[in-house]
């Protein structure tokens, strides 16, 4: 099958080949984001030794399948290996053969751990016998590739990438899978043989956020609106239950990562952390600050700052497409169908939100409508502190070349109307804007408009104008 986008990732992957040290490469991102495919495809399922996790499984269990994968791929071991120091002592074994597969091009022999975390049940010595494995001897093997992949990101991070000891510093080379972009999710679609106009797209990737596997799952004889509903919200639907199987998939007890995010759905511009600690079911300490952690490095939310906050203070915002969508569709049980849903003043709430996290996810996209693709930004959403009544604003681009470009983010039906109501709004924004947080820098007026703009009396206010069709940009 053909791999779409994820050419920054397959550099990667070359240039491990084709070195001339071993290489030790974890591969992360939330669930269903394409990790497995990735690898599996790119490799074309020639491996020198694969081997998965098994969820919920024990270790006995976890054994016996590496046992299986060990016998597939040669090992005439008739036993299951009692600890997870036989097992590598085995996969070493296995991989000294002569006869062991390697790449054809590069000569490497790859090794592709699949859903590792899951490996690691409690009290095994699964660690201790990995690091063993590569310390010992992989380590000094200059034709080794190994592959540790694995959706419980919190796991990876934790004793792969930030632990003083054991695995900490082994890693060569880390990448983190992040959602397709709206270009790559129209080429997904296309390839798929699915037809949608780029304004379809929009609201396709504000539904299922640029999942790879949500956006397979989509019929091609059926509109968006009527996927929607039976994926989502049918009884079989393969989606219908993803929410809850997506945390708990990832995290060992989602309970705080679900209220986390619940919170900060209930606001576009997210939340401090001092305003998250203050709810009772979410608390403080060094766990909310492993939580929100781990929730930005699964892509869940993101963190922002700016110059006119203080230096330790940050917001936490909820990015993620499929989540906002869940929460206010799902979470509530009002409505049974996703048509029953549309044109309804809770839909156009959300579409509104949800637009603007698609722009929020394509800044790099926007800065390259403006123009500005090499010069330094920092991306915030702001709110007044001290004005009544106050102001928001969603998304400032401010820029190290001496401009802020102050968004407005529309998703309308047709193309955008610029009234007076409109235009005396955003002109408060600018103006409480500039009051509290005096800016030194020039304010240009940006309009990211699904469907452009209609030229208008007011129309005029806008320095740049970004269409729905510019987010495809890449």
């Amino acid at each position: 099958m053909k791999i779409i986008g994820r050419d920054r990732e397959k550099d990667v992957l070359s240039r491990c080949l084709l070195s001339e040290r071993p290489e030790f490469v974890v591969i992360y991102g939330r669930r269903r984001v394409g990790k497995t495919f990735l690898i599996k495809e790119y490799f074309r399922g020639q491996f020198s030794f694969y081997a998965t996790g098994i969820s919920d499984e024990k270790t006995s269990g976890q054994l016996k399948a590496f046992h299986a994968s060990l016998r597939t791929y040669g090992s005439e071991e008739r036993k299951a290996p009692k600890d997870w120091f036989e097992a590598f002592s085995r996969l070493r074994g296995l991989l000294e053969e002569d006869n062991v597969y390697r790449d054809p091009v590069s000569r490497k022999r790859v090794i592709f751990l699949d859903e590792l975390p899951w490996m690691d049940t409690v009290r095994s010595d699964f660690k201790s016998a990995l690091e063993y494995f590569w310390n010992s001897w992989a380590s000094s093997q200059p034709d080794l590739l190994l592959i540790a992949c694995g959706s419980a990101t919190s796991w990876i991070i934790q004793h792969m990438l930030k632990e003083r000891k054991g695995l900490h510093n082994r890693v060569t080379k880390r990448i983190q899978l992040s959602p397709f972009t709206l270009k790559e999710c129209e080429e997904l679609l296309e390839n798929n043989d699915i037809v949608m106009t780029k304004a379809q797209i929009i609201e396709c990737y504000m539904i299922f956020g640029g999942i790879p596997y949500y956006l397979n799952l989509i019929d091609p004889r059926l509109s968006l609106a009527q996927n929607v509903d039976e994926l989502i919200f049918k009884p079989y639907g393969d989606l219908k239950d993803e929410f809850t199987e997506l945390f708990y998939s990832l995290f060992t007890k989602p309970e705080k990562h679900i209220s986390i995010i619940k919170a900060l759905s209930e606001t576009k511009n997210g939340k401090t952390r001092k305003e998250l600690a203050e709810i009772k079911s979410i608390g403080g300490g060094s766990v909310l600050t492993k939580n929100l952690e781990e929730l930005e490095q699964c892509g869940f939310i993101r963190r922002y700052t700016n110059y006119t906050m203080p230096t330790k203070s940050a917001y936490f915002q909820l990015v993620d497409s499929f989540v906002l969508f869940s929460l206010k569709f799902l979470d509530s049980h009002k409505k049974s169908s996703w048509m029953e849903y549309i044109q309804t003043p809770s839909y156009n709430a959300w579409r509104g939100n949800a637009f603007e996290i698609c722009c929020v996810n394509h800044i790099p996209e926007i800065k390259a409508a403006l123009g500005i693709a090499g010069v330094n930004t920092m991306e915030y959403a702001w709110r007044s502190q001290t004005s009544d009544p106050g102001a928001q604003i969603d998304l400032l681009i401010d820029r190290k070349d001496g401009v802020i470009n102050m968004c407005e983010m529309k998703y309308t039906d047709g193309v955008f109307e610029m009234d007076k109501t409109e235009y005396e709004k955003m002109m408060n924004r600018l103006a409480i804007f500039q009051n509290e947080t005096h800016p030194k820098k020039a304010i240009h007026m940006t309009l990211v408009s699904a469907n452009g703009i209609a030229r208008g009396k007011y129309a005029f206010v806008f320095q740049n104008v970004i269409s729905g069709e510019q987010l495809f940009m890449g």
